[in-house]
């Protein structure tokens, strides 16, 4: 697909260097341009993701499926997504960033506005799987794009800000779904990204230049990758969804298939699958730590609405009140986490965001049973500067401590692990509602323990030496 065109962006062509050795990101004002387009862009992914959720009973209504299966408008996304994003990533080096990036814009664009013709279940499916196609593309290579456009003492600001924008997107995404629902056809959910998404193809002109690598294809590795995604990340979905021999039987394939996938991709270079990161301590157990925190996360979001609305007797539309001191606290704190992580070292961070999350956590787990809304409210607040001061940081050194020519591998091991995070979450909580434990504080004792997985290992991070400047 044509790059299409825009007269009022500028186009540098050239970094700039700071002066002291490192890179200087794109000139002023290219980079604000490029800013905004990763933004918008990151935006526009991440609502389409979460936007559909409230459309689910209206969808299986119309359409004629059960409750239980128009989930699979959620899953469908997820699953393709998780698959894609390492081959799509080792793609975008052979073929520049810039280029897979609009190209993914443009897929995902093509396949919203088709979804207006979407009167069928199979068909409604299968555009939901191209969205995840041309979400992968983009997603795969952003954070990659991300550290072109920031100059190295800012990346972490940079880091911050996309947080902000997911946190953001995440939380708008419900109220948008659930005012497009009230007042248009279910099938505008969406249709809405479209046009937006054509915008993003005009801002994404002020991207950083492609720069295309003679690297050999990698076919077989990339299948085999999105394969093994397909039996974890499938299997996991499964066994929520009630078929739980199955879904084992699916992950322990899984898990054999990545056993023989790391053997293989230990060989070669520029692997489809980042074990060179992976091997490196810090990178490996920064995405370890991410994994950690992000099912913490998930699983503390996803059963709070449980207890808030069958444990304490609140009604839905106080649940949703209830919960939004997490997103927008993190609004505020996920730029400050980020700035600061230019500045103090990623583990200091880190560390004492896990501290002050746990805290928050036991303090909800040992609420009274009828605590007040104001209790509520300032421990998720509490709980939400915690992890605010690690995400944004964490991110920060896997992606700047990666070498240059791995960036995108490093920004899909970020994404897969917050997908990855997200989907164990789920699998926690389905675990926990269905031995009869997910209605008290069982499941924020586990995000609890979590928590303190993700602050072991930046601390073992933290004693790997090579590299004083950023540890």
């Amino acid at each position: 697909m044509p790059h299409a065109a825009s007269p009022v962006v500028p186009q540098p062509s050239q970094e700039v260097t700071d002066g002291e050795g490192g890179r200087g990101g794109l000139p002023m004002p290219r980079r604000v341009w490029a800013i905004a387009a990763i933004s918008f862009g990151t935006a526009l992914l991440v609502i389409d993701g979460a936007i559909p959720t409230v459309a689910l009973p209206t969808i299986a209504r119309d359409l004629g499926v059960s409750n239980a299966a128009v989930t699979n408008v959620i899953t469908v996304y997820q699953l393709v997504l998780v698959m894609v994003l390492f081959p799509f990533a080792s793609l975008g080096d052979r073929i520049g960033h810039r280029t897979l990036y609009q190209w993914g814009q443009g897929v995902f664009m093509v396949a919203s506005a088709a979804c207006w013709f979407a009167t069928d279940f199979s068909v409604l499916l299968a555009l939901r799987a191209f969205q995840a196609l041309g979400a992968g593309m983009a997603l795969a290579v952003s954070a990659a794009m991300l550290r072109q456009i920031y100059p190295d003492a800012k990346l972490g600001t940079g880091m911050g800000i996309n947080s902000v924008i997911v946190a953001s997107s995440a939380a708008i995404a419900p109220t948008l779904g659930g005012w497009i629902v009230g007042h248009a056809p279910w099938q505008t959910v969406f249709v809405v990204a479209a046009p937006l998404a054509v915008v993003s193809l005009l801002l994404g002109r002020a991207l950083p230049e492609p720069r295309p690598r003679d690297i050999p294809a990698q076919w077989k590795s990339g299948l085999w990758s999105a394969l093994t995604m397909l039996l974890l990340v499938g299997g996991m979905q499964l066994g929520t969804h009630g078929n739980v021999p199955l879904g084992v039987v699916t992950v322990i394939l899984g898990v054999v298939s990545a056993v023989w996938l790391v053997k293989r991709e230990r060989k070669r270079e520029n692997p489809v699958l980042p074990v060179d990161l992976l091997a490196k301590p810090v990178l490996g157990l920064s995405a370890l730590a991410a994994i950690a925190c992000f099912i913490a996360s998930a699983s503390l979001m996803l059963s709070l609405p449980f207890r808030f609305e069958e444990g304490m007797g609140y009604p839905p539309e106080t649940v949703g009140m209830l919960l939004l001191p997490f997103p927008l606290t993190l609004l505020f704190v996920a730029p400050a986490a980020g700035w600061a992580s230019d500045r103090v070292a990623a583990t200091k961070l880190g560390v004492t965001g896990m501290v002050i999350a746990i805290a928050g956590m036991l303090l909800l787990a040992t609420m009274p049973q009828q605590p007040g809304e104001w209790a509520i409210v300032w421990r998720l607040a509490l709980t939400a500067v915690g992890f605010g001061l690690f995400f944004a940081p964490n991110s920060r050194l896997l992606i700047g401590r990666a070498p240059p020519e791995r960036a995108a591998a490093a920004g899909g091991l970020l994404s897969t692990s917050r997908l990855l995070g997200q989907t164990l979450g789920a699998v926690v909580v389905g675990i926990l509602l269905a031995g009869g434990l997910g209605l008290g504080p069982t499941p924020l004792y586990v995000a609890c323990a979590l928590a303190v997985v993700a602050a072991a290992c930046s601390l073992a991070r933290f004693s790997q030496r090579d590299s004083a400047a950023n540890r």
